[in-house]
């Protein structure tokens, strides 16, 4: 190989790797120039507006909520005590039907009892007679024996004879008073003012003792069994013994609830012992009239359920907040009436039911707000815009005629 071919072979061997080389840094100082940033203009934070309630301390009266179906209080079966044929039955002995305290619901044939009680009579006036008789023979006797004209044996006999015309006595006159009952009991008495719940006894049907006549119940007054969660029993003043005062309680109608009937009664007793279940305390109210028949009114029906109103204890120096501004984990979003900034507060209920939430806190200042709004955007420390009345009003009024709301 001559030298001209050596120089060649090095020249190539030198200049490609200092073109690979050149051409790197050349691509390297073009990427490397740094691209002009993009300037982002910062956004205005979003804006928290809310509906508020100022916080006002005052009284508030627990009304305990509950339910129940009426039952009447005195539920009685009528059933015979003498045999015999039915021969009238009165027309309001029907199913449905009202009758009185004293009220002959149906007459059973009495003719046989009415010979009984003759008969039963006759025998006292006998025995009545035959013990008369023995007395002025004993003492006759005992006037003999005075006299030595008659002995002790005739004078035991006598005082025998006497005492056995004093049992028949006896005897007749519980047989008199047995006759006088039987002749009673043809007649199915009414035992209280009351309603017909079954008849089971047809006119010209021939009943034995025992035989079931009908089922009835009491009209003058009808009781609601009421269960009372333990939560509730501090706030109410539930009474125990007689003496203790009842307490007021409304009703409504479970079945239809908007028809605005109501009726009043009072919860007289409570059951001895807890539900073993539900823990549940039973009070029992008693509501006079259900069926309206000395009062202007709604009729109140057996085994109607009914929803019941308790009036209990009056809470004082406590802060009522709208159910709707309680947040889970019983949080409230508070607004300083001073700066409008908002803040989270966890609260400690006192009392709670479907529309408030009743608390005694002295860190809740009167005067600032609690948001009535559901914020889901709520930074702690953010400026809230109070919606006002007027807004609050036009935006209703929006909704109302279908138009968007903000």
């Amino acid at each position: 190989m001559n030298m001209t071919t050596r120089f060649a072979a090095l020249l190539v061997r030198l200049i490609l790797p200092a073109c690979i080389l050149a051409v790197g840094w050349y691509g390297f100082r073009q990427l490397s120039v740094p691209l002009e940033e993009e300037v982002v203009e910062a956004t205005e934070p979003t804006q928290v507006r809310s509906r508020v309630q100022p916080l006002e301390i005052g009284s508030y009266q627990v009304q305990v909520e509950t339910n129940g179906l009426v039952s009447p209080h005195n539920q009685a079966t009528l059933s015979a005590e003498v045999t015999g044929l039915v021969v009238t039955i009165n027309p309001e002995f029907e199913v449905g039907r009202f009758f009185s305290v004293g009220d002959v619901l149906l007459q059973i044939d009495d003719r046989d009892y009415k010979t009984a009680l003759q008969i039963a009579e006759q025998e006292v006036r006998r025995s009545g007679s035959a013990f008369d008789s023995a007395t002025r023979a004993k003492e006759r006797t005992e006037q003999l024996i005075a006299q030595n004209g008659a002995s002790l044996t005739e004078l035991e006999s006598a005082r025998s004879l006497l005492v056995q015309a004093e049992n028949d006595v006896e005897i007749a006159r519980a047989n008199l008073d047995q006759a006088q009952r039987d002749l009673e009991r043809t007649n199915i008495v009414a035992p209280f003012a009351g309603r017909v719940v079954t008849k089971e006894v047809g006119l010209g049907e021939l009943i034995t003792v025992g035989k079931t006549l009908g089922d009835v119940f009491a009209v003058d007054y009808a009781e609601v069994r009421l269960p009372v969660a333990a939560r509730e029993f501090q706030f109410l003043n539930l009474p125990e013994r007689e003496i203790d005062r009842p307490l007021d309680v409304t009703l409504h109608d479970s079945l239809n609830p908007d028809n605005g009937a109501q009726w009043s009664g009072q919860i007289v007793r409570t059951e001895g012992s807890l539900d073993p279940n539900s823990l549940e305390l039973f009070a029992i109210a008693r509501i006079p009239d259900p069926f309206a028949l000395h009062r202007d009114g709604a009729v109140l029906r057996i085994g109607q359920p009914v929803s019941a109103t308790v009036g209990g204890e009056t809470l004082e120096n406590v802060i009522t907040i709208p159910r709707g501004s309680v947040r889970s984990l019983n949080q409230i979003h508070l607004i300083d009436a001073k700066t409008r900034k908002l803040s989270t507060r966890t609260i400690s209920p006192l009392w709670s039911d479907e529309n408030y939430v009743i608390v005694r806190d002295a860190n809740l200042r009167p005067g600032d707000f609690v948001a009535t709004t559901m914020l889901v955007y709520a930074p702690e420390g953010a400026v809230v815009d109070i919606i006002s009345e007027f807004e609050t009003k036009s935006l209703a009024s929006q909704s109302a005629t279908g138009s968007p709301t903000p």
